[in-house]
């Protein structure tokens, strides 16, 4: 169910799209501050029915925290045992494990948990029209300033004021190019094939994934015997793997997994992203703030960019509260800026050292470097244990 447009004509915070990332702030912000908050998600992606997508997202524990706490953590979440990284070539008989990551010791919790977006999705939508968030089939075209907030205008020519615009809007962020936010991005030569697979050997609930001269090849437990494929490859390569048969391409699936898994097939729809980096050079503009892949957007060989979003979405809906129970005006630059030093710091360090990985495994140079370092990391418990910290978001 979606609200009228005409009933959302004057808002305290106006969000513009219905992704995971809008609907997890807007319901995190309805649930902090109850149902005096005026509060509206804009997306025409609202009136259709959800398309199936191939894609899940590894989310570490701060994430799963947070989805639990806003009632939304879906039942079929898969817990992740630990991750096992291998540094090879496709016609290596033997591929070694490197460098093996287990869930935190002190904590008794998986290393993370893997969630189907659609699931994601449509549990974070309930959760949000029951906590009264206004879900709006219209898109924001235009945002300008008016006395105490913004003016915007929707694509039916209906006019709403807000006193704050959060952009959950995407990589390419209508809402950031209207607030001519600059950005520093770029394409890799890379696509992220994905699909769910089932396979004849039990994965034991480990992650694995394989560095191969392509890019990396991971495969994320979705159950004992089914996965999500993340295949990044370059740009030509999978196109033809992308025209390929479900047969054909479920062998070359294979020819890539190794033999752990034993016979691999599709278990559901599968899809071919391009990959790119990018990051805003600033998070806020006049009454606007960015948050998720608006924000930024890094390779998926780390599993971290819906977990950057979450890590945005509890800070901004905190910091948005706070100004809002002291009375204070939370779309002003002093609040907003509060949620820029909070997360473009940790937001630019996980976009650079992402692609500082990509780049030190893209190079066949490296190798032997890379594959000594992960054996030292691997025999070092304390550095070990601070990594899992950081990858499980603890």
């Amino acid at each position: 169910m979606t609200t009228d447009p005409a009933a959302t004509k004057a808002l305290d915070v106006a969000i513009a799209g219905a992704g995971p990332t809008g609907l997890a702030f807007a319901l995190s912000l309805a649930r902090a501050l109850g149902p005096g908050l005026r509060l509206a998600v804009f997306d025409p992606a609202l009136a259709r029915p959800g398309a199936a997508d191939a894609r899940a997202s590894m989310i570490a524990a701060d994430g799963r925290n947070l989805l639990k706490g806003l009632g939304a953590w879906p039942d079929g979440a898969a817990p992740v045992a630990g991750l096992r990284i291998t540094d090879s070539r496709l016609d290596d008989a033997l591929r070694p494990t490197y460098l093996e990551l287990d869930a935190p010791e002190r904590t008794g919790e998986p290393f993370a948990h893997m969630v189907y977006d659609t699931e994601l999705r449509a549990r974070l939508r309930e959760r949000a029209e029951a906590a009264g968030v206004a879900l709006v089939a219209s898109a924001l075209t235009t945002h300008a300033a008016a006395p105490g907030g913004l003016r915007l205008t929707l694509d039916d020519g209906g006019v709403v004021r807000a006193g704050l615009l959060v952009a959950a809007d995407g990589a390419a962020s209508p809402v950031r190019t209207r607030e001519r936010i600059k950005t520093h991005q770029f394409a890799y030569d890379q696509t992220a094939l994905v699909a769910t697979l089932d396979h004849e050997a039990s994965n034991g609930g480990v992650a694995v994934q394989h560095f191969l001269p392509g890019g990396p090849f991971a495969m994320l437990p979705l159950g004992a015997h089914k996965s999500s494929l993340v295949w990044s490859e370059r740009r030509e390569v999978a196109k033809e793997m992308a025209a390929l048969d479900d047969d054909a391409f479920s062998a070359e699936v294979e020819k890539r997994a190794g033999p752990d898994f034993g016979r691999i097939s599709l278990a559901g729809a599968r899809g071919a992203f391009p990959l790119r980096f990018l990051l805003a050079r600033s998070f806020v503009g006049a009454r606007v703030a960015l948050v998720g892949d608006a924000a930024h957007v890094v390779h998926p060989l780390a599993g971290q960019g819906f977990n950057l979003a979450l890590r945005d979405v509890a800070a901004l809906s905190e910091i948005v509260a706070g100004a809002a129970r002291r009375g204070e005006d939370f779309g002003a630059e002093a609040t907003l800026g509060a949620y820029e030093r909070a997360r473009r710091f940790e937001a630019a360090s996980l976009a650079a050292a992402t692609d500082g990985l990509y780049r030190l495994f893209a190079s066949e140079g490296t190798r032997s470097l890379r594959d000594v370092g992960m054996g030292l990391v691997d025999r070092a418990p304390g550095l070990k244990r601070r990594i899992i910290a950081a990858a499980s978001g603890l």
